[in-house]
């Protein structure tokens, strides 16, 4: 029989982007997304932005819905990031003998359930304690950033503020081992599919998440955690090999980062590269940056550029060594939450005892 105390058990919450679970719900998901100024500042300013984003959400919904038709009819995100949330749990919980010390709640930030559903459930189970977790593992202001504020608009709402959740949050792990160690197996198992042979000439081209250029220019660590987890999965491959870096999802009126993935792949193929693995970074789970741009529009475009080996490892989703990596991110952060309140409690203890001697 499980004796959980809710006051002693920790709330994790899963950030993540969320997507249209069917294609009714593309344009409603493609309002909220546009209308966030952190991810794309739509010009005219804030008001405007609003009418703005479904202005584009309206001209852009049949294509968009085209493309989430032909990998199923909407994204798998929320039914993978569930199946993550629930192998999370059980790995936490593992020897607790029925006391649970950890629950996990899932927050999207563009679709359900969000922010402030993860709050009611929390709130509802009686966990007072919580800690946040990106699936995003390379830090942005467009991403964790946002989804961070957006928990922070919903705790300053008045009816939340009794509750006094206390809230920290694990914001990145691109240097993580664990998380790398995942990412490395993935790859090497996409790697070993390439015909031996072939393996000397081929290229590995990782492509990451689009950024407007003006989140780097303004001092987001978006780069420099993806070129760390590069390299930390470079290390572990163990190959000499020609690698490159491309940015893919750039949409919108803005300057983003670039080379695009798609451009290189033409470019490679007007080289003469015949064997090209795209390993996909910023992604922990399939969706439809993978299963659509990568799976389908990318290989059809490095196909026409003359490209007959192209290969892509399989996301994370529920990995096992990846599970096991959130899990210990998770204890590490805990157990130097409960290390730091020990050392205050110390350092008080010392500080009344002093305070009492010199009377």
């Amino acid at each position: 029989m499980s004796t959980c105390d809710p006051t002693r058990q920790t709330a994790i919450v899963l950030f993540n982007l969320g997507g249209p679970d069917n294609l009714a719900s593309v344009e409603p998901f493609l309002v909220n997304l546009f209308s966030d100024r952190e991810i794309i500042e739509l010009p005219f300013g804030a008001t405007l932005q609003p009418v703005l984003a479904r202005l584009i959400a309206r001209m852009r919904g049949p294509s968009v819905r085209r493309n989430y038709a032909r990998i199923g009819g909407g994204s798998p995100q929320l039914r993978i990031t569930r199946a993550q949330a629930t192998a999370l749990e059980e790995r936490l919980n593992v020897g607790s003998n029925g006391t649970l010390p950890y629950r996990v709640f899932i927050a999207m930030r563009y679709s359900r359930p969000s922010a402030e559903d993860a709050l009611q459930a929390i709130a509802a189970a009686g966990i007072r304690r919580i800690v946040t977790l990106t699936l995003f593992p390379h830090f942005s202001k467009a991403t964790t950033g946002s989804s961070r504020r957006e928990l922070d608009r919903v705790l300053a709402i008045p009816g939340w503020r009794q509750f006094e959740f206390d809230v920290t949050h694990i914001d990145s792990y691109p240097e993580d081992s664990g998380y790398l160690d995942a990412m490395a197996q993935t790859v090497t198992d996409a790697w070993n599919q390439i015909p031996s042979e072939r393996q000397r000439r081929a290229v590995v081209l990782f492509s990451a998440h689009g950024l407007p250029r003006k989140f780097v220019d303004d001092g987001d660590p978006y780069v420099t955690h993806i070129q760390m987890t590069r390299w930390g999965i470079l290390q572990r491959l163990g190959i000499d090999n020609r690698q490159v870096l491309a940015y893919q999802s750039r949409t919108g009126p803005v300057k983003w980062l670039g080379p695009g993935t798609e451009e290189t792949l033409v470019d490679l193929g007007r080289e003469g590269v015949t064997d090209v693995l795209v390993v996909p970074l910023s992604f922990v789970s399939d969706h439809i940056e993978t299963l659509y741009e990568v799976d389908l529009l990318f290989a059809d475009a490095a196909r026409r550029a003359g490209i007959t080996g192209y290969y892509r490892p399989k996301a994370l989703n529920t990995n096992a060594l990846f599970i096991r990596a959130l899990a210990r991110l998770v204890e590490r952060h805990v157990d130097g939450e409960a290390r730091s309140a020990d050392t205050v409690s110390a350092r008080t203890a010392d500080g009344v005892a002093l305070t009492g001697a010199a009377r």
